[in-house]
């Protein structure tokens, strides 16, 4: 027995009720809200530069104001690309050392896509929004070489952009032969060499945004330059976004002085199509799409033996060599590697 004779304590002898104890929530249960802010000052903007977390963009307006970004956090982790149209708020004035945000990323209308290989499903997107794509492909030195420019037309067409063949170092061999292989495509071709006149591509760029890809040697870069002649992109230009970083490992907008755009991308050491279906590359064409509805479930459209019922062969005239190229170029890029034929650098 102690000394309170063997009593309990006055204080066990009390019921606890909710009152004695102070409960907080904790930070997983309290109520969130979906609102987001309605950014009612926003304004419209391209991105045409990107760096290490920084996008450089450009207002609309006639000042063409140039910001440098961040993504705001409501975004989370929504990939930004050059040529992605885009909402900002903050400090819009563009002077040294002002971060603005990106606070929406608008419906792309076409979409430039590549795979590391044909195996891999992460989609990296190259360029949003460009209405037309330049194969950039020497005539010689390098020798040109059709795979590149099949799987180049492949995405091209699956993205919405047109593609153009770009024809450069004409003063050591003639376009004409090369470029017959893809007439049956309507593809359009301009010839780029160090000598010819340059009004024909300006006039075929002016007034849209246009992606560049091109092998390492082939002249993009000097045709770059050629077009844009304070873009030096040759010797170390940088994209004012983060610490100035050479632009060379980085897609960068460069605006034309007669009006538009161009994307000039880095070198490429693969071009994987791992996004994209028989069905994909053949309803690319609008005069195809129509016909392939006909064709029985799970057609590859590759003709005789393996598809001898494939509706792509009752067709007639020129719908029918498109159509006939449409498979060559279909079959081309199920049996040819992704890798290209000679190792590009980053410095085109």
């Amino acid at each position: 027995m102690d000394g309170h004779g063997g009593g309990e304590h006055p204080l066990t002898r009390r019921q606890l009720d909710e009152s004695d104890v102070r409960v907080r929530p904790g930070k997983g249960t309290r109520p969130r809200t979906k609102t987001r802010p309605a950014h009612d000052d926003a304004e419209s903007a391209t991105v045409v530069s990107v760096d290490r977390g920084r996008w450089g963009c450009v207002l609309d307006g006639p000042d063409r104001r140039r910001l440098v970004c961040m993504r705001a956090r409501e975004l989370g982790r929504t990939p930004i690309v050059v040529g992605d149209r885009v909402s900002v708020v903050g400090d819009l004035s563009g002077t040294t050392d002002t971060l603005a945000r990106i606070v929406k990323v608008e419906e792309r209308s076409t979409v430039l896509r590549r795979t590391a290989d044909d195996t891999d499903p992460y989609e990296r997107v190259v360029v949003a929004n460009a209405s037309q794509l330049l194969i950039v492909t020497a005539l010689a030195d390098p020798p040109p070489r059709t795979g590149f420019v099949e799987r180049a037309l492949v995405a091209a067409y699956v993205g919405g952009l047109t593609p153009v063949l770009c024809l450069t170092k004409s003063d050591l061999a003639a376009p004409d032969s090369f470029a017959a292989a893809f007439a049956d495509l309507d593809l359009p071709v301009v010839v780029a060499g160090r000598d010819d006149p340059l009004e024909p591509v300006v006039e075929l760029l002016r007034g849209k945004l246009s992606a560049l890809i091109g092998h390492s040697g082939v002249g993009k870069s000097t045709l770059v330059n050629r077009l844009v002649p304070e873009a030096h992109r040759a010797t170390g230009a940088v994209s004012g976004v983060g610490k100035g970083r050479h632009t060379s490992t980085q897609s960068v907008a460069l605006e034309l002085p007669g009006g538009g755009w161009v994307v000039d991308t880095p070198g490429i050491r693969s071009f994987g199509l791992a996004h994209v279906a028989a069905d994909d590359i053949i309803d690319a064409f609008d005069d195809l799409r129509a016909a392939i509805a006909e064709c029985p479930r799970g057609c590859t459209h590759l003709g005789p033996p393996s598809d001898p019922e494939c509706a792509l062969d009752s067709l007639q005239g020129h719908t029918y060599r498109r159509a006939m190229a449409a498979r060559a170029l279909l079959e081309a890029v199920l049996h040819s590697d992704p890798a290209p034929e000679e190792q590009p650098d980053d410095s085109v």
